[in-house]
């Protein structure tokens, strides 16, 4: 993987961290986010780590650019509390997941074996704060968003919606399948078919979708 982020000992802790684990390997790093583009077209990593703010260009432009370019390898968001809003905009240019700099070291290497097997990761607390977000946007916005939303679910089964309802919760499959009362297998084959009926990548862009249609229980 490449490891992005313009705070050397940012990135010493990070991959400190990483090195715990013998299946994952950093084959480079990067200090601004122009770097992390070139050495990922060098490298063609699984993952890159990439830090939000940094020099010559942004870990969001350079998240862009990295799936424009190498759609092959996914990109995963360091963030911290403060940027919330840069969050929500890097979800449309394909980031696999988001991570907080604060969070558990278990957090990070579970996020990065996610991100190799094509899957996203999202911890609960960074999508409750997304959506958070998204709900400070202009009413217009928000309602037509929201119509948009409802349209996209009307095709899910009645099981569906109960798992994307709970995906708008930032709930693992573990905590899903604890809460219906059945094994996990079966909450990851109802994920598997919102993701299809809905037209999405990956558990954060369905957790907006159930926000956004009302399916969870925040304030609308």
């Amino acid at each position: 993987m490449v490891l992005a982020d313009d705070e050397t000992m940012i990135r010493a802790g990070v991959r400190a961290i990483l090195a715990t684990d013998p299946e994952i390997d950093v084959v480079a790093e990067a200090g601004n986010g122009s770097e992390a583009v070139d050495l990922t077209l060098k490298h063609r990593p699984d993952v890159v780590l990439m830090d939000i703010r940094m020099p010559v260009m942004d870990g969001l432009a350079a998240t862009a650019e990295i799936k424009r370019t190498v759609p092959g390898t996914a990109v995963l968001v360091l963030t911290t509390f403060s940027e919330d809003e840069y969050v929500a905009r890097a979800l449309g240019d394909g980031a696999a997941g988001f991570l907080l700099k604060s969070g558990d070291p278990r957090e990070l290497l579970a996020g990065v074996h996610a991100a190799s097997r094509g899957a996203a990761y999202l911890s609960a607390d960074v999508a409750r704060r997304v959506i958070g977000e998204l709900n400070r946007g202009p009413a217009g916005r928000r309602m037509a968003r929201a119509a948009t939303s409802r349209a996209r679910i009307d095709a899910l089964t009645g099981r569906e919606r109960e798992v994307l309802a709970f995906l708008g919760q930032g709930l693992s499959n573990a905590e899903i399948a604890a809460r219906m009362h059945v094994v996990e297998g079966t909450v990851k084959s109802y994920v598997s078919a919102d993701f299809t009926g809905l037209g999405v990548r990956n558990r954060v862009q369905a957790a907006i979708i159930a926000y956004e249609a009302g399916l969870t229980d925040g304030d609308r």
